[in-house]
């Protein structure tokens, strides 16, 4: 199967520092890719050169197989859904007026006939429904990081590129912005989400891969990435994994000694 996207040894540099270096990775349809690692381990800069908003000193980016700079902005904007860690809206733009945003690349073809529905289902998505009307600004840090996803959902693009999309929200829309993506790779779609906390993408990820110091440190199932060897090498920090005792999947904690009593 052809990825949704992929770098095939991509390396970016600014002021001669790579800030990825000879990394190698793909989106595949199907599946949530969780990009983890260290603060400045390059997780943001993989994920806007795959959005093709940073262009590589070396390598090449491909989009459903063909290299990126082949295909037009418009073409672009209807594979590629990207939400970026700042949601930054000046103007007064009501909710509902943020997220049919999304739908501009399907602007004067025959998926515009779906742009109402497309909101609206965005908007339930988010539980922001009841904020429809509501100006952007006037919302909490949570309540426009919902909004901005829900402009990405409305997109209705293949690939989903999701920058920290979890950073300000609390843990029952953390767990449900998760399982949305969980969702969209189920029906067919490849997402790529940049998430710190490993215990998340253990639960949530199809395949992990760990960037340190922008090069790719490991990649693979979360249970053959995330062990205690390979974090706590990464990290320069022990860390404790063992099973979830329901699901199985890999529980990641920082190891801490015991408190004298």
């Amino acid at each position: 199967m052809t990825a949704a996207a992929e770098l095939v040894g991509v390396t970016y540099t600014i002021d001669g520092r790579p800030l990825v270096r000879d990394v190698s990775l793909d989106v595949r349809p199907g599946e949530v890719l969780a990009l983890a690692g260290p603060n400045g381990a390059g997780k943001s800069t993989a994920l806007s050169l795959l959005a093709g908003d940073l262009t590589p000193d070396a390598g090449t980016v491909r989009i459903a197989g063909a290299d990126l700079t082949s295909w037009s902005l418009a073409e672009l904007a209807r594979r590629r859904a990207v939400l970026p860690q700042q949601h930054t809206v000046t103007f007064p733009f009501t909710v509902a007026e943020v997220v049919r945003m999304g739908r501009a690349p399907w602007r004067r073809t025959p998926a515009e006939a779906d742009d109402d529905t497309a909101v609206d289902a965005a908007l339930a998505a988010t539980d922001l429904t009841g904020f429809a009307e509501r100006r952007f600004t006037t919302l909490s840090g949570g309540e426009q990081a919902r909004a901005a996803l829900s402009r990405v959902l409305a997109q209705h693009a293949g690939l989903l590129l999701l920058d920290e999309p979890i950073a300000a929200l609390d843990l029952r829309h953390t767990e449900q912005v998760l399982t949305l993506a969980a969702r969209r790779a189920g029906q067919g779609d490849a997402v790529l989400v940049v998430l710190h906390d490993l215990g998340l993408a253990a639960a949530h990820a199809d395949r992990v891969a760990l960037l340190r110091d922008g090069s790719l440190a490991a990649l693979g199932p979360p249970a053959d990435v995330l062990t205690e060897t390979v974090l706590s090498d990464v990290y320069g920090h022990p860390v404790e994994v063992f099973p979830h005792p329901r699901t199985g999947r890999p529980v990641v904690l920082p190891y801490r000694s015991a408190k004298e009593s």
